[in-house]
């Protein structure tokens, strides 16, 4: 349990986002036919009702801190808003014993365990590789599957966070928000999120898990999660989301429920939000673009959505 104490936070942030599931398969040609948009991960909305500015920003839930930056005009954004909204209200994870109660949500029901859903060959496979990040299989053989492809990078090491090599934007947007007594929220609840383990079948979330491993042993090349890294330092929108479109699709037919529903969630809750007060929403930069991205249905919902370049 301790190894979850900390990184739980971030873990509950990045659920089902594109960063999580790189193999998440939109449609490619509609993606790409979509007129392309300015590589910015800031973007100012603006339109009917809205008084002030309120500013839309790409995170990248967790990132080595020598690559960690925020772009021009972000500091002034988050100066001139009243409140910073994420996709969970990070405050919720202060009480330690809904957090607990959280730990058992993010178990598989019916006493299912990881060598019910792979191979002997391919169980092996996952436990030496956890086994040298210093996490026996013996503590993990009851999580669901999706949760521990967040670890199978070793980029994405959790104890990254305790070293200071890697950073959450999340948690520093969150610092930052704290310091200058603004409010937060999240467009979505924790319960919520937890839920969406349960949108991908055990058996579907475990090859994630494995093809995901067997990815790291691919010596052509760099990591995903180092090109989607310097995807995001260009702050190149378009790539990030034609990225996911080109991988192969481990969970065709989830991927509606696990992006594209939750942005069209989303874009009420922004619209409003903004009406109401000049608001800083950070979501995660897979979110953004494509024709279902947050921005194009912001634009089709009528606001005017533009990058910040100053």
């Amino acid at each position: 349990m301790k190894f979850f104490s900390k990184q739980v936070i971030i873990i509950l942030s990045i659920i089902a986002t594109g960063f999580l599931l790189p193999s998440c398969k939109t449609t490619k040609a509609t993606t790409t036919s979509e007129k392309q948009l300015e590589k910015s991960l800031l973007w100012e909305i603006s339109g009917p009702g809205v008084k002030s500015p309120s500013y839309l920003f790409g995170t990248i839930h967790i990132i080595p801190s020598k690559d960690y930056f925020l772009p021009n005009g972000a500091m002034s954004a988050l100066d001139a808003s009243k409140k910073v909204v994420f996709e969970i209200d990070l405050k919720e994870m202060t009480d330690m014993s809904a957090m607990m109660g959280m730990m058992n949500k993010i178990m598989m029901k019916d006493n299912k365990s990881l060598k019910d859903l792979m191979s002997e060959a391919d169980y092996k496979l996952v436990g030496d590789h956890f086994q040298k990040m210093g996490l026996p299989i013996f503590m993990l053989e009851r999580l669901k599957p999706m949760f521990l492809t967040v670890f199978a990078s070793g980029d994405m090491d959790p104890s990254g966070m305790q070293n200071g090599s890697m950073k959450s934007y999340e948690m520093e947007l969150m610092e930052l928000a704290k310091n200058a007594g603004k409010e937060t929220g999240g467009l979505e609840t924790i319960d919520f999120q937890l839920s969406l383990f349960d949108a991908i079948p055990y058996e579907a979330q475990a090859k994630m898990l494995v093809d995901a491993i067997k990815g790291l042993t691919d010596t052509e090349g760099e990591g995903e999660f180092a090109k989607m890294t310097k995807m995001y330092i260009s702050q190149d929108i378009n790539a990030m989301i034609e990225t996911i479109s080109e991988e192969g699709s481990d969970v065709s037919g989830f991927e509606d429920k696990l992006l594209t529903e939750r942005n069209k969630n989303w874009i009420p809750q922004i619209i409003e939000g903004a009406k109401t007060q000049s608001t800083f929403y950070a979501v995660g930069a897979g979110h953004l673009a494509g024709p279902n991205g947050v921005i194009q249905l912001l634009r089709k919902a009528g606001m005017k959505v533009t990058p910040v370049k100053k």
